[in-house]
């Protein structure tokens, strides 16, 4: 591994730099209303100081401690080709950042809550002060229904301020018999088994669209020639699927292999904030519309489609929740977790999530939802996790830009697995996006290597999201694990595909995909009239689009 050394002069250069760029910064003024966010420079009016503002846009502030307890301004740049979005607070590539000449981020209309040590409410005992002034009884905060005239109720709807949120977890009160399952810390074993009479559970996702090369490639990867030493099984995975340019003939052919099908909605917009801000209603029709279209076209029978990712991992709070309890979805693995002392185990969301909710603005679940979060573990990334001074991990092995060569992707799978199996064995995620392994040829054959060599193990198992909870309902001794009914059904699956010449049906959609003459929907079943979208999965014909 390359190590970056610091020469002194260099942290010369860099301190002095830093000097130089807050020497007329004035603490006092930029710090009394700034927490831990970064901000700009304040040049003045942005018209006259355009130019400054724009050449300046690549540096960014943040006040931290000073002594005798006061505040200190530091400054930080982004690397030559990126500038500072401070809306985001990332570096961003220059063209996507459109907010140079604004200082601070902005933040909708708060309520006065919670409330400051201290500090008394001005409005009667359970009611809450909207910042528009009027008090409102706490039950109509973060319902989903803008009550306060600024609207202001509704904009603290995350787990450490809604005041209707769910209560922490209490071990005593949350029993499989409710369907409940929690740990105060989320590292707690189900069932209270010890670590060496657990099984070490492995669960391989990808999210996007699946077509004939990537098919091909997971063919490669679970192979019915593999099969796990514990319960004699072959490997099994889940796939997340996005609708455009998903050949559902192989997404049939997956199934029936006994791999998991999830979804990952129609539409896939790229844009993060679509996804957190989206109503209910809205992720119905990303959601429910996308299983809608698994069933007709890939020919899964109702029910058998129960986990939901959303794109970009944006979580959408409240109202994404709210509509998989009310459409019958059981999981959700969207939501990342921090790394920390002992990996996290999945929970259900009746009760308060065990730890932070990490990403930027990001709209994690506050309130109480009969749904399982399979909770996406960080990642240790680096070369020799014993030695090797600490790095930001990763959720997504796509993230992972470290990993330069198969030797070190292959170092990478071991260390992960051993953290978690010499820990408390909380089931380990190698989460990829469908195209990790199209241009990544020599991890892959070294994938195959790593699962078959695991598989062959004994203690490992390869399983799918739906298996990991029918596991934690039902806890399972290692040494019974063979006989776990919950994990033999398409266990090992022999047989040609249901067809072998799939339907190409050939639709012009210029309206949604406008750089395509023509889209094609690889299906098993019957064409449809037109192309499967949002309001009309069954692709039916569309009424009116323009919505969407």
């Amino acid at each position: 591994m390359i190590r970056r050394v610091t020469t002194p002069l260099l942290a010369l250069l860099l301190a002095g730099w830093a000097a130089a760029q807050i020497s007329d910064m004035d603490p006092e003024l930029y710090c009394s209303r700034r927490d831990d966010e970064y901000f700009r420079k304040d040049f003045g009016d942005p018209v006259e100081n355009n130019l400054k503002y724009r050449s300046n846009c690549g540096v960014y502030y943040r006040c931290v401690p000073a002594p005798a307890g006061k505040r200190s301004i530091s400054a930080s740049q982004c690397q030559s080709e990126l500038f500072f979005d401070v809306q985001q607070q990332i570096c961003e590539r220059k063209s996507k950042v459109l907010n140079c000449d604004q200082i601070d981020k902005s933040h909708p209309p708060q309520p006065v809550w919670p409330l400051s040590e201290g500090e008394e409410s001005q409005c009667k005992e359970d009611e809450i002060m909207c910042g528009s002034g009027e008090c409102l009884p706490r039950h109509r905060f973060c319902d989903d229904t803008p009550d306060c005239a600024d609207g202001s109720d509704e904009n603290i709807c995350v787990p450490d301020t809604d005041p209707n949120r769910a209560d922490v977890c209490d071990p005593r009160t949350c029993i499989w018999s409710s369907g409940c399952f929690c740990s105060v810390d989320g590292t707690r074993i189900p069932g209270d088994l010890t670590v060496e009479q657990t099984p070490q559970m492995i669960t391989i996702t990808f999210t996007g669209a699946i077509n004939e090369r990537n098919f091909r490639i997971f063919q490669d990867i679970f192979k019915d020639t593999t099969k796990q030493k514990g319960n004699d099984c072959t490997p099994k995975g889940t796939f997340f699927l996005s609708h455009a340019f998903t050949n559902y003939s192989a997404v049939q052919e997956l199934h029936r292999m006994g791999h998991e099908i999830g979804v990952s909605s129609i539409t896939n917009n790229d844009n993060p904030d679509y996804w957190s801000k989206l109503s209910a209603q809205e992720y119905e029709s990303e959601m429910d519309g996308a299983r809608l279209i698994i069933e007709k076209f890939a020919n899964i029978t109702a029910n058998e489609v129960l986990g939901v990712r959303v794109p970009k991992q944006r979580v959408g709070g409240n109202k994404q929740f709210r509509m998989m309890v009310d459409w019958g979805f059981l999981y959700d693995s969207s939501i990342s977790a921090p790394m920390g002392r002992l990996p996290l185990w999945p929970y259900t969301l009746m009760h308060r999530m065990p730890h932070k909710c990490l990403g930027n603005d990001q709209n994690c679940p506050s309130q109480n939802f009969t749904v399982w979060e399979m909770v996406v573990n960080e990642l240790d990334r680096r070369d020799d996790p014993q030695f090797d001074e600490k790095l930001t991990g990763c959720h997504f092995v796509d993230q992972c830009a470290n990993l330069q060569s198969p030797e070190q992707f292959r170092a990478f799978l071991d260390n992960n697995l051993a953290r978690h199996y010499r820990t408390n064995r909380a089931p380990l995620g190698l989460h990829f996006t469908s195209g990790y392994f199209e241009t990544r040829r020599d991890f892959l054959r070294e994938f195959v290597k790593w699962v078959r060599d695991t598989a062959l193990s004994g203690d490992y198992f390869f399983v799918t999201m739906q298996q990991v909870i029918n596991w934690m309902e039902a806890p399972t001794e290692l040494t019974a694990i063979n006989n776990f009914q919950e994990w033999k059904g398409k266990c090992e699956v022999k047989g040609q595909p249901y067809c072998s010449l799939p339907n190409p049906c050939a639709r012009k959609v210029p309206r949604i995909f406008p750089n395509e003459e023509e889209m094609f929907l690889y299906t098993c079943m019957e064409c449809p009239p037109t192309y499967p979208w949002l309001g009309d999965p069954h692709g039916n014909g569309f009424l009116d689009i323009g919505d969407f």
